[in-house]
């Protein structure tokens, strides 16, 4: 399954209001609640939670990507959104998170929750692409950065010509 495939233009916020990681997972599963992706917001957040408490989803250079496998949902959804000051998210590297991802699977899915989970990581670790994401002007912008990844990077680059 193709990560793109995943991506919500409904579920993505330019700016999260909350503050802390409960707070942030919880405005995220709003999200998904809110554009009516989920059923059982309450459901969703637990396990989201619960994951969470296993041990952090805050990567690297300010990424987080909350996640977990749930019977609440049917399909593999996900929430997108930035918080540009930064929040603190047990980050491997120890710096806060801006960039949020939040996916949810279905328990049931097998190993093709980790295949778009790795897609997903692989796109949020390049510099190009976490830079166009936090210059975002709105929440569908959000998605169409993903889903053009890097290539978009290379051509826009490729666009302009050959540096003088």
């Amino acid at each position: 399954m193709d990560y793109r495939e995943c991506l919500q233009r409904g579920c993505a916020k330019l700016e999260l209001q909350s503050a802390s990681k409960d707070d942030i997972i919880a405005e995220l599963v709003d999200l998904l609640h809110d554009e009516e992706r989920i059923e059982n917001r309450d459901a969703v957040l637990e396990a989201v939670l619960e994951r969470e408490r296993q041990m952090s989803t805050g990567m690297q250079h300010g990424i987080a990507l909350p996640h977990a496998k749930t019977v609440a949902v049917q399909r593999i959804v996900t929430a997108v959104a930035l918080k540009k000051g930064g929040a603190e998210f047990d980050a491997l590297d120890g710096k806060p998170s801006r960039i949020f991802l939040l996916m949810v699977s279905p328990i049931l899915l097998g190993p093709q929750h980790l295949e778009v989970l790795g897609d997903v990581s692989k796109v949020l670790s390049r510099p190009d692409v976490r830079k166009r994401l936090l210059k975002a002007r709105s929440g569908p912008e959000l998605i169409d950065i993903l889903v053009a990844g890097p290539a978009a990077g290379k051509q826009a680059r490729t666009a302009v010509g050959p540096p003088s």
